[in-house]
């Protein structure tokens, strides 16, 4: 059953993968693909350069957010297991965060240069 299901999907989504690739119209127009400014011509150019320390701070803070994350079931699973083996795994946790965020201010990924 599994198996007839993954096939029909599969078939299905090459169908609708050829079919997009046949009915696409010609290169799109650039007026098109550019960015609307209420009609008039644009001023300047929509790509702005985008900081390389805002994109490793957001990294960052997207990793911690998921060590966070994997923090919470850690104190729900005190409840089943013993202090000393909580303790320990809770210690070896955060010995990795800080750690990690060591190696990260060492590597210079914390510094902000104009």
């Amino acid at each position: 059953m599994v198996s007839a299901t993954l096939m029909i999907s599969i078939i299905l989504m090459i169908m609708l993968l050829i079919l997009n690739v046949i009915s696409k119209k010609s290169l799109g127009d650039r007026e098109k693909s550019s960015p609307f400014e209420c009609g008039f011509d644009p001023k300047a150019s929509a790509r702005l350069p985008f900081s390389m320390q805002f994109f490793l701070i957001a990294i960052i803070f997207l990793i911690f957010d998921v060590e966070i994350a994997l923090l919470i079931p850690l104190v729900k699973s005190m409840t089943n297991t013993s202090m000393v083996s909580f303790s320990s795994t809770s210690v070896i946790f955060i010995l990795i965060l800080i750690l990690g965020l060591i190696h990260e201010w060492k590597q210079g990924a914390l510094d902000w240069k104009l």
